[in-house]
């Protein structure tokens, strides 16, 4: 995964404002199963938003984590939610093009 500068994190963070959270992270933190609805969602969508219930204190060290096991990027975080983005690696199914 390419490193985005802070224009596209910020055009990325655009994007995400209408979005829902997808993903939550609960009492049992990052799962297997997690990661696994993290990555089938980056798959279909490439930009989600990931919203921490627990874990609050930890959550900079659990998006390090996500970033590596899911192979995207933290394009953001907006109080408790976060915002990663995996480009498809499909060109004709990639739905965003970064400036």
């Amino acid at each position: 995964m390419t490193i985005l500068k802070g224009s596209q994190k910020k055009y990325l963070r655009g994007l995400a404002n209408p979005l829902k959270p997808v993903v939550f992270i609960g009492k049992e933190g990052l799962t297997p199963q997690v990661v696994n609805a993290i990555d089938e969602a980056l798959a279909s969508q490439e930009l989600i938003k990931i919203k921490f219930l627990e874990f609050k204190e930890e959550k900079k060290e659990l998006n390090r984590d996500i970033e590596e096991k899911s192979q995207c990027i933290l394009a953001g975080m907006i109080g408790h939610v976060a915002i990663f983005y995996r480009q498809h690696p499909d060109k004709e199914k990639r739905k965003i093009q970064l400036p």
